[in-house]
């Protein structure tokens, strides 16, 4: 196990499996060192985290939904490296999209859940640009959607 799973265990935290694409598209590019990475809705064990933020979805659930879109992306990162999570160098950028009411304002609270994440589990290599945007609606009625960019080896 190498130095990110390391720590990402000490977090509690397992990758699962990279998600398969739902449409016609492939979950990932590589583009020379840079990944990019389809964006990834907000599941957790039990399913899909839906709702709309501001009307029946907290900040903090959707800040949780939001660290589960980032699981998912470093899960889609590891499955690109061949399973070698460690020759992720850096997170370049994220793109977060919060299906919210128009009066919802806290977008970037809500992302801030895939930020801090990406943060404590990779330390300096998670720093990142972002954008943190709202959405009318998501697909399936997911609370989050991000995607992202990536530096690898």
């Amino acid at each position: 196990m190498g130095k990110f799973e390391t720590k990402l265990a000490e977090m509690g935290v397992t990758l699962p499996d990279a998600p398969a694409p739902a449409a016609n598209y492939v979950p990932y590019v590589q583009v020379g060192d840079t990944l990019y990475v389809s964006g990834q809705i907000s599941r957790d064990d039990n399913g899909l985290l839906t709702g709309k933020l501001g009307d029946d979805v907290d900040t903090a659930a959707g800040a949780n939904a939001a660290r589960h879109c980032a699981i998912a992306l470093l899960a889609q990162v590891k499955a690109a490296c061949g399973g070698d999570l460690d020759r992720l160098v850096r997170v370049i950028k994220l793109g977060g999209f919060v299906n919210s009411t128009p009066d919802f304002t806290e977008q970037p609270q809500v992302i801030n859940g895939a930020s801090d994440f990406l943060g404590e589990a990779l330390g300096d290599a998670g720093k990142h640009a972002r954008a943190a945007v709202s959405a009318a609606s998501l697909p399936l009625g997911v609370a989050v959607e991000i995607e992202g960019i990536f530096q690898i080896a």
